[in-house]
């Protein structure tokens, strides 16, 4: 529990001695460049400085223009690491009750994140389209079609929201499979470990060749793409037999 107290306590004071001034810096210049790089460079120095060690493959496959990336979600250990190895700022579609946390709820805001109402349907809804014109002016975002973590490291089904935002904004979709993390810390667990957190770039996948009438093809796809790319022990059961370990 040492290595979960030095980043909740280095954390804690990091935001409040840099969170105010960066917001209003922020605020005057109307750009969130700054505290975006200076937020996910403290949480990755936390996070490196308790042993987790973040291994980063298939750069390479990422497109040069907006795409929306979508991600396993084993742990709480597995953001950091995913949003610390994206070579570029993204927006993230995250819960509405994440603004209320004070410093960082508004600098989320500011950095163009979407809240998203799970208890709504309409404002739900009403999100998913505010991500699909954000995509269409230019930011790329993150997303976990799984809507919740993994209780197992398992990939799970897929929500169908993130295709249809893909679908809508006509942007590739970038898996990636991040393996390792439900190792580091489980899921209802705030015991952090050392280890290895592996994060895989997939080759993209067009949406614009899609319609709506085919997102169920797309988000089946986009998932045995992720699931190819995961060790054994956290490929879905469905999938499990038919694709070979990664390299």
């Amino acid at each position: 529990m040492l290595r979960t107290l030095f980043v909740a306590v280095f954390l804690t004071l990091y935001t409040l001695l840099l969170g105010p001034p960066l917001l209003l810096y922020s605020l005057a210049v109307r750009d969130a460049d700054l505290i975006y790089r200076v937020g996910v460079g403290g949480v990755m120095f936390a996070v490196r400085a308790v042993g987790v060690k973040i291994r980063v493959e298939g750069l390479e496959h990422i497109p040069p223009g907006p795409c929306l990336f979508v991600a396993n979600h084993t742990s709480s250990a597995d953001a950091p690491a995913v949003v610390g190895s994206i070579p570029r700022r993204v927006a993230i579609l995250l819960k509405k009750s994440l603004l209320k946390i004070p410093i960082v709820g508004q600098a989320f805001a500011l950095a163009g994140f979407v809240p998203v109402d799970r208890s709504d349907h309409e404002s739900a809804m009403a999100s998913l389209e505010s991500t699909a014109q954000a995509l269409r002016n230019g930011t790329s975002f993150l997303v976990y079609p799984e809507g919740t973590r993994s209780p197992d490291g398992r990939l799970q089904a897929f929500k169908k929201g993130a295709v249809v935002m893909a679908i809508n904004a006509g942007v590739a979709i970038v898996p990636i499979a991040c393996s390792g993390a439900h190792h580091v810390m489980r899921k209802r667990s705030l015991r952090i470990r050392p280890g290895e957190i592996v994060v895989r770039f997939c080759p993209p996948i067009d949406a614009s060749c899609y319609t709506f009438e085919r997102r169920d093809e797309l988000n089946a796809l986009v998932r045995a793409a992720l699931a190819a790319a995961l060790p054994a022990d956290q490929r879905p059961a469905d999938l499990a037999a038919t694709h070979t370990s990664p390299a």
